[in-house]
């Protein structure tokens, strides 16, 4: 006789734990020639959509812990992608290369299909409503996350731009 389903797999936090590991599997799957995490990713972005961006900055900008950030761009560094150049005081601003937005403009459409991808189980009715939610909770629980999304970001979010509950 099987056991009886534990609560967790319905909980919340495990669920969204495992669809994140899902979502990262699915974006390192399609994305696997570019050599490349969503983490760096985001990062890349943030660079070259906020030129001369600092570390805690792009910490605030792309919501990620500010204690491993520092592995990301030495990361992005190591590859050609990003440079450091002296800021103000001894700030450090990062600034995008040729070769960092090259990857960029190649690695586009796979990040798209690698979205697509998660959200193809639900039909498309589903994946807009899932999608508001998600901004929702995310944006609600914001203050709640150890490494928060800044607030000059949030007012550049394009989600911000849907309508409004």
């Amino acid at each position: 006789m099987g056991k009886a389903k534990h609560p967790i797999y319905g909980r919340p936090g495990h669920l969204i734990r495992r669809l994140h590991q899902i979502a990262v599997a699915i974006f390192m799957s399609e994305t696997k020639d570019f050599n490349i995490t969503p983490v760096q990713y985001s990062a890349l972005l943030a660079v070259d959509l906020y030129p001369g961006i600092d570390q805690t900055t792009l910490v605030n900008t792309i919501a990620f812990d500010r204690s491993t950030i520092g592995s990301v761009v030495s990361r992005l560094e190591s590859k050609k992608w990003i440079k450091r150049v002296s800021g103000e005081r001894r700030s450090k601003r990062l600034t995008i290369t040729p070769a960092g937005r090259k990857v960029l403009r190649e690695i586009d459409a796979t990040v798209d299909r690698s979205q697509k991808l998660i959200l193809a189980p639900l039909v498309a009715g589903e994946q807009s409503v899932f999608i508001d939610m998600l901004e929702r909770l995310v944006k609600l629980n914001n203050a709640r996350s150890r490494a928060p999304l800044g607030a000059a970001a949030a007012d550049e979010h394009p989600s911000k731009t849907r309508r409004k509950r």
